[in-house]
């Protein structure tokens, strides 16, 4: 509902600055400029995404996408005790994290979904700790290929789209530390209160 009153309000105040400033065609030309360049965008995302979802695809069907989530599964146990207990939310959980990694996002929502249903039974509508912990991993994800960020770059015109890997690398390492060290903080005070 907020985000339907900031729009309405910068849409009235570009009209009122264009016919005060008189230059209310350029106001209108700017609109449609810039809707013709998000449907191009759109699409041109469409297209890569498609292919990036297909290759997930070929990895699920080949055993690919299951080799790396069993390859995470050690570090979810130390992170996820709990959810790690019961195998489809480790799985799901596993799988989420796999998608993260290489950059589909997209792909990894059902699945991070699916994982914190699970986590969420018998939570009373309060999120646990490893609940929180899991939208901290979901949130901050480790990419190894950016695949959106990318197709936005390949876009936008950019004749070299993957190389942004070293910087993508190292700020994904970070926000997910940052991220995991805050859970385990807030989560320590949060027993400390108790």
């Amino acid at each position: 509902m907020a985000m339907t009153w900031v729009w309405s309000g910068m849409v009235i105040l570009s009209l009122l600055f264009g016919i005060c400033t008189g230059n209310l065609d350029a106001v209108a030309g700017a609109a449609m400029e810039g809707a013709g360049s998000a449907i191009e965008l759109s699409l041109s995302m469409a297209g890569v995404l498609c292919l990036w979802s297909g290759v997930m695809e070929v990895m699920n069907a080949c055993g690919l996408s299951d080799q790396l989530a069993r390859a995470f599964r050690p570090l979810l146990r130390r992170l996820l005790p709990q959810a790690s207990r019961d195998r489809e939310t480790l799985s799901a959980v596993s799988a989420n994290v796999s998608a993260n990694l290489l950059g589909l996002g997209n792909a990894a929502t059902p699945l991070g979904i699916r994982a914190a249903r699970r986590m969420a039974e018998g939570c009373d509508g309060v999120a646990s700790d490893e609940l929180c912990t899991l939208v901290v991993l979901n949130t901050a994800s480790i990419q190894l290929i950016p695949a959106t960020v990318a197709t936005v770059r390949a876009a936008a015109g950019c004749q070299t789209p993957f190389d942004i890997l070293p910087a993508v690398w190292l700020s994904s390492i970070l926000s997910v530390s940052a991220g995991l060290l805050a859970a385990h903080a807030l989560s320590a005070v949060g027993r400390w209160r108790r």
